[in-house]
C-alpha cells in the first residue's frame, strides 16, 4: 500500500468568499505602486493591513514602516497612512512638515468618518460602538474634539450609558466587528433612545459580513474550523485535529490565499484531502487608488 493511500480521509470546506476585500487590495496596491513610481523608500505609518505576511513582503520592496510620523526625517518619499484611517491630527502633522501624503484608508472608514462629522454638525452626541486601541477606533475618535464621541464597547455599557440629551444622539460603528454582536448593541440603544439616529446603510464591511456569513453556513458542516489570520500552517497545533474527517477553512480581510495554500499543503502532507467550496456571498467591488497614483494623474 503505497504512502498516500495509507493517510485518512479529510474531508476540506473552503468558505467563499475568504481573505482580501477591496480596501485591503487597495492599500497594498497603494504601497506597491507607490515602490514602483517613486522608487524606495515609502513609508508607512502603522502596518498597512494587519498581516505580518504582507507587511514583511512590503517591507522587502522598501517599504519602512513606523508607529509615528516623528520618526520618518524630512524627505520627499511618499508617506502612506494604513487602510484603517487616522485620527485628523496625523495628517495636520504630515502638512506641516510638507511631506507627500497617500491616504490608503478605506473608502467605507472614511465613509464612517463622514457620518460621525455629520452628526456632530447637527448636534449630535456621537456613540462608537467599537474596540478600545484598535487603529480603526482610533482614527474615528480623532476626527472630532475630544468628548464629542463616546466609545461603547459591550451591552452592559450600552445599557448604563448616560447622554447629554437623549435627543440629539447618534451611532457609528467600527467597520469589522461581528455582525450579531453589534446588533445586539444597537438592538439595546434603540430600545433605551428610540430617536436616536443610526447610519443610512449598516456600517459593518461588506467583506467583514460576507465573510461571517459563509462561517455561519460552512461552521455546522464541519467538526474544526480554521480562520486564517497572520501566522503561517508551521504553527498548527496538529494535536487539535487528530481524527477529524471535517474541517472548515476560511481567512480573515487580511489574510493572503498564499498562506491558506499554505495550510492546505500542510493537511495534504498528513492527509487525503477532498475539497468543495461554499459560497455565501459573491465579491466584485473595487475601490481606485488614491488620486495621486492613478494612471492618468502619475504619468
Amino acid at each position: 500500500m503505497t504512502p498516500e493511500a495509507q493517510k485518512p480521509l479529510l474531508s476540506v470546506v473552503l468558505c467563499s468568499p475568504r481573505g482580501f476585500c477591496a480596501g485591503v487590495v487597495r492599500a497594498i496596491d497603494t504601497v506597491e505602486r507607490a515602490l514602483k513610481l517613486y522608487g524606495a523608500p515609502v513609508y508607512v505609518r502603522h502596518e498597512i493591513v494587519h498581516n505580518r505576511y504582507v507587511v514583511e513582503s512590503l517591507r522587502e520592496k522598501g517599504a519602512i514602516f513606523v508607529a509615528e510620523l516623528n520618526e520618518i526625517p524630512q524627505t520627499d518619499a511618499p508617506v502612506v497612512f494604513s487602510a484603517h484611517g487616522v485620527p485628523k491630527a496625523i495628517p495636520n502633522e504630515a502638512d506641516k512638515r510638507n511631506f507627500f501624503t497617500l491616504d490608503a484608508t478605506c473608502p467605507l472608514v472614511t465613509k464612517v468618518h463622514r457620518e460621525a462629522a455629520i452628526h456632530y454638525k447637527r448636534g449630535r452626541e456621537i456613540i462608537l460602538i467599537g474596540h478600545a486601541g484598535h487603529p480603526e477606533v482610533v482614527g474615528t475618535l480623532g476626527q472630532l474634539p475630544k468628548g464629542a464621541v463616546v466609545l461603547i464597547e459591550t451591552m452592559d455599557a450600552a445599557r448604563t450609558f448616560q447622554p447629554k440629551d437623549a435627543s440629539k444622539l447618534a451611532f457609528v460603528t467600527q467597520t469589522t466587528l461581528s455582525i450579531d454582536d453589534t446588533a445586539e448593541i444597537v438592538a439595546v440603544l434603540k430600545e433605551r433612545f428610540p430617536d436616536i439616529d443610526g447610519p443610512h446603510k449598516e456600517d459593518i464591511c461588506y467583506a467583514t459580513t460576507n465573510r461571517q456569513l459563509a462561517v455561519k453556513k460552512v461552521a455546522p458542516q464541519v467538526e474544526a474550523m480554521i480562520v486564517v489570520g497572520s501566522p503561517n500552517s508551521s504553527e498548527l497545533d496538529w494535536s487539535k485535529f487528530e481524527g477529524i474527517k471535517t474541517l472548515g477553512i476560511t481567512a480573515g480581510a487580511s489574510a493572503p490565499e498564499i498562506i491558506v495554500e499554505e495550510i492546505m499543503d500542510a493537511f495534504a502532507a498528513h492527509y487525503k484531502l477532498s475539497v468543495e467550496t461554499v459560497s455565501a456571498a459573491q465579491e466584485n467591488e473595487f475601490f481606485p487608488l488614491p488620486r495621486p497614483l492613478r494612471n492618468d494623474a502619475a504619468e
